[in-house]
C-alpha cells in the first residue's frame, strides 16, 4: 500500500469508525456548536467598539449606558465561555473515547488476521518479530492518532475557518478576498512540505523498526552476548542503525523547522493585509466598515488562521499516520499471504501420509528438499533420520501446512493435503518440537493449551504421564505457579504434557528429549511408548534409542532420500545411517557401559 496519501488514510478512518457512528454524529453536532461559538467574540467586539465609540464622542459620558453596554457585554463573553467550556468537554471526550476504541479494535483486528498468515511471511526478510511489533505498535497509535485528528483538530479548526471566512465576506468581499488569497498559498507551501518530507519520513520509520529487531536480538541472545563478551559489538551494530534513524530525524526536523516558519510568515503577512485594508476602508468612510469592523475582520482572520497555525503539528501527525498505516493496512489487508485451507474433514483420520516427488524451497530461496518421496503408514512409528540441515523438519512443516510444496504431491489418507480443513488436520496432529514455546501464564494453563477443554483432571493426568506431576506439587503453587520459571527440561515436559492432553491421531516429535537428563529422557520414553500404540508416529531424533523403535526409517542427505527400510535393514545397507548409528554409540561409550552392565 506503498504511496498512501490523505484521501486513501481518510477513506481508511472513515471505514474503521463506522462502528461508532452515533459518536461520530455526536461529535460533529458538537462541532458545529463549537464552531458557531468561536465567532462569538468577533462579533461582540464589534458591537461593543462601536458602542464605546458612540459612548465615548457625547459631551459627557453617560455611564448608566455605559455599564449596561459592559455588563452586556461581559455577560455574553462568560456566558460564551461557559457554554463552550461544555461543548469542547464532551466534544473531546467523545472523539477520545472513539480514539480508544478505534485502537482496541484495530489491535485485535491486525492481530487475528496476521495469525491466518501462511508460516512463509514470518520467515520472510522484512517480517522478523521486532518489525511486525514495532509496525503494528506504531501504525495502531498512528491511525487512531488520526482519528483524533479528523474529528478533534482538523474538522472543528476547518468548519470554524469556513464560518469565519463567510462572516468576512458577508461584512465586507474585498477583505475576504484577501483572506482567501492567503490560504491556497499556504497550503500550496505545505504541499511542497509533504512531497519532500515523504521520503525522510519512510526512511525514519524502517529505521525504527530495524532498531526494535536489533533491542529484541539482543534480549533474546543476552546469554550469548554476555558469554563471548560481545556487548561492544552489539552497542556498535545497535549504534550504526540508531545513528541512521537519528540523521534521518534531524534532517527531517529541520526541514519542517524551515517550512513551519515560512508559513507563518505567509499567515502575519495576512493579518498586516487585513489590517492596512480594513483601516483603508474606515479613513475613506467606506459604507458599513467601522472602527469596530477593523476588530471585527482581525479577529475573524484570526480564526480562519488558526488551522494556519495548527496545521503544521496537525499535518506531521498526518503524515507520520500515512507512512505508520500503510504497513499496519498491509497487515490488516493483505490477502495474498491468507493460509490456504480446504474443506474437507472426515469424521476419522487414519494418518496414512504419502509424499511423491516433493520440492521445496524456503522464502529465503534455499531450497531444502529435492524430488522427495516418503510413505508414512498408519498406526507405525516412521523415522526421520539424517544430518542437520538434511531436510527432516522441513518435511514435518509440509505436514502439518505451514508451507506448501513447490512440486509433486502430498496426501492424507489419500486425500490431498490442499483439500483439508487446516484447522481440522491440525486438531488431529500432535507436534512437540525441540524447542517449545511456552507462554506467559500458569503451568496449568500451559498444559490446558493442548485442550482448553480439558479439565483440571485431565491436567494432572497429563502431567504424570510427562512425569511432570511431582516437580510441579514441590513448587509453592503448584499448577498456578508460573510456567515460565521453570527449567529448560521441565517446560520440555509441559509441551509434552499438551500433546497427551490433545490425544491427537498423529504425533509428530521433532527432538522430544533434547533438553533432557537421562532419568528424564527414559521416563518420558515410556510414556511415549504408552501413547505411540495405534497411532501414526512421525519421529525425528538423533537418539538411536528412540529410532530403533521405528517400524521404517528414511534417511534424508542434503534434501534427498538416500536410504529407506526397517532399522535393521538400513544398517545392514550401511550409508549415512549406520554411519549416525555407529557414531551415536561411539559418542556413548556403548562398549564400556555394555562392560559395566556386565560385570554387574
Amino acid at each position: 500500500m506503498k504511496g498512501m496519501g490523505i484521501g486513501n488514510l481518510l477513506i481508511h478512518v472513515l471505514r474503521i469508525v463506522q462502528p461508532y457512528r452515533w459518536l461520530l454524529v455526536v461529535t460533529l453536532v458538537l462541532t458545529l456548536v463549537a464552531s458557531l461559538l468561536a465567532q462569538v467574540n468577533a462579533i461582540v467586539l464589534d458591537r461593543a467598539v462601536d458602542a464605546i465609540n458612540v459612548l465615548d464622542q457625547q459631551p459627557s459620558l453617560e455611564w448608566t449606558n455605559a455599564m449596561r453596554v459592559l455588563l452586556i457585554v461581559s455577560a455574553v463573553l462568560l456566558g460564551k465561555e461557559v457554554l463552550a467550556t461544555i461543548v469542547n468537554f464532551f466534544r473531546r471526550y467523545y472523539g477520545e473515547r472513539m480514539r480508544i476504541l478505534v485502537s482496541r479494535d484495530l489491535t485485535t483486528q491486525v492481530v487475528h488476521h496476521m495469525q491466518s498468515f501462511r508460516m512463509a511471511f514470518f520467515t520472510t526478510s522484512g517480517n522478523e518479530a521486532g518489525r511486525l511489533q514495532s509496525r503494528i505498535d506504531k501504525g495502531v497509535t498512528s491511525t487512531s492518532r488520526a482519528v483524533n485528528s479528523f474529528f478533534i483538530d482538523i474538522l472543528p479548526l476547518l468548519t470554524s475557518a469556513v464560518l469565519a471566512l463567510i462572516l468576512m465576506f458577508m461584512a465586507n468581499v474585498y477583505v475576504g478576498l484577501v483572506a482567501l488569497f492567503i490560504v491556497p498559498i499556504y497550503f500550496y507551501v505545505t504541499y511542497i512540505q509533504a512531497k519532500r518530507m515523504r521520503a525522510g519520513r519512510r526512511g525514519i520509520f524502517d529505521g525504527q523498526q530495524a532498531v526494535s529487531q536489533n533491542i529484541l536480538n539482543i534480549i533474546e541472545s543476552i546469554s550469548v552476548i554476555k558469554s563471548f563478551n560481545r556487548e561492544v559489538i552489539e552497542d556498535q551494530r545497535l549504534g550504526g542503525v540508531q545513528d541512521n534513524v537519528t540523521n534521518l530525524q534531524l534532517s527531517t526536523r529541520k526541514q519542517s523547522y524551515f517550512f513551519t516558519g515560512l508559513k507563518g510568515f505567509l499567515e502575519q503577512i495576512g493579518t498586516v493585509l487585513v489590517i492596512i485594508l480594513t483601516a483603508y476602508l474606515v479613513l475613506i468612510d467606506y459604507p458599513g466598515m467601522t472602527i469596530g469592523k477593523i476588530m471585527y475582520h482581525v479577529m475573524l482572520f484570526a480564526n480562519v488562521s488558526a488551522p494556519i497555525r495548527q496545521l503544521h503539528r496537525i499535518y506531521d501527525d498526518l503524515n507520520d499516520a500515512i507512512i505508520y498505516s500503510e504497513g499496519l493496512f498491509d497487515l490488516l489487508e493483505g490477502k495474498e499471504d491468507v493460509e490456504d485451507s480446504g474443506d474437507y474433514h472426515p469424521d476419522e483420520v487414519k494418518g496414512r501420509f504419502e509424499l511423491q516427488h516433493v520440492d521445496f524451497t524456503y522464502p529465503n530461496g534455499v531450497k531444502a528438499l529435492h524430488d522427495v518421496s516418503i510413505c508414512i503408514e498408519p498406526g507405525k512409528i516412521t523415522a526421520l533420520v539424517g544430518l542437520s540441515g538434511a531436510g527432516k523438519s522441513t518435511v514435518v512443516n509440509l505436514l502439518d501446512k505451514f508451507y506448501h510444496a513447490d512440486s509433486g504431491s502430498i496426501t492424507l489418507d489419500g486425500t490431498p493435503l490442499q483439500q483439508w480443513d487446516t484447522r481440522w488436520l491440525r486438531e488431529h496432529v500432535g507436534l512437540v518440537m525441540q524447542k517449545n514455546h511456552i507462554f506467559d501464564g500458569t503451568i496449568e494453563e500451559n498444559i490446558r493449551y493442548g485442550n482448553p477443554q480439558a479439565t483440571h483432571d485431565d491436567v494432572v493426568a497429563a502431567a504424570k504421564q510427562s512425569f511432570l506431576y511431582d516437580q510441579v506439587m514441590q513448587l509453592p503453587k503448584g499448577f498456578e505457579s508460573s510456567a515460565l520459571r521453570l527449567s529448560g527440561g521441565q517446560q520440555q515436559r509441559v509441551a509434552i504434557a499438551r500433546m497427551f492432553i490433545k490425544n491427537p491421531t498423529v504425533i509428530i516429535l521433532d527432538e522430544p528429549t533434547a533438553s533432557l537428563d537421562a532419568i528424564a529422557t527414559e521416563q518420558i520414553k515410556a510414556s511415549l511408548d504408552a501413547i505411540k500404540r495405534g497411532r501414526t508416529v512421525i519421529i525425528i531424533s538423533h537418539n538411536i534409542g528412540q529410532i530403533i523403535d521405528a517400524d521404517c526409517i528414511y534417511v534424508l542427505e542434503q534434501g534427498r532420500v538416500a536410504q529407506s527400510g526397517s532399522p535393521e535393514e538400513v544398517y545392514r545397507q550401511g550409508g549415512r545411517y549406520k554411519e549416525i548409528f555407529d557414531a551415536s554409540a561411539r559418542s556413548m561409550n556403548a562398549g564400556k557401559i555394555a562392560n559395566v552392565i556386565n560385570e554387574e
